[in-house]
């Protein structure tokens, strides 16, 4: 009855053991985020199909209706912001429009008009102006109402172009 532990020690091991469970291991794709680093001064108007994240200094208008704008702790916004979500830890000065959330950190500040779906202010967060929460059934509500106005001018337009 004395055998070698050897054959033991091979069936313990994952490498050498066909049926033993090996997680895979995963890489996570990178977000794509411009960054506008500390140093920059950006006057105009920003729009585009990534996320952004400021840690300089915007003047303007930024439009990123499908993504992410994080102001950074350095980072500074005179901006009206258009977003699906904003993230405040510096300063925005001007009004903000989400579809989806507004998150304002400890450390950020906000001066303007907030719109959104969901709002978050931390402790120490300040905030100075006006915040109108819409829900998802009023945006709902918004698609039928362009989609019923759209079916009835097709057919004037449709009638227009037929008499032409």
């Amino acid at each position: 009855m004395l055998q070698s532990n050897q054959s033991d020690v091979k069936s313990t091991s994952p490498a050498s053991s066909p049926n033993s469970y090996n997680p895979v291991k995963t890489t996570t794709v990178p977000v794509e985020q411009a960054t506008i680093g500390r140093t920059l001064v950006i006057k105009g108007e920003l729009s585009g199909a990534e996320a952004l994240y400021i840690d300089g200094r915007v003047e303007g208008k930024i439009t990123l209706p499908d993504h992410r704008v994080t102001i950074g702790r350095n980072g500074s916004a005179q901006a009206n912001i258009t977003a699906r979500e904003v993230v405040v830890l510096g300063k925005v000065n001007g009004n903000i429009d989400c579809t989806d959330r507004v998150d304002i950190r400890a450390e950020g500040s906000v001066i303007g008009d907030v719109t959104t779906m969901r709002i978050s202010v931390e402790d120490g967060a300040m905030l100075k102006g006006g915040i109108q929460v819409k829900s998802g059934e009023t945006k709902h509500n918004q698609k039928q109402a362009e989609t019923k106005s759209a079916s009835i001018d097709l057919p004037k337009t449709m009638a227009a172009t037929a008499s032409a």
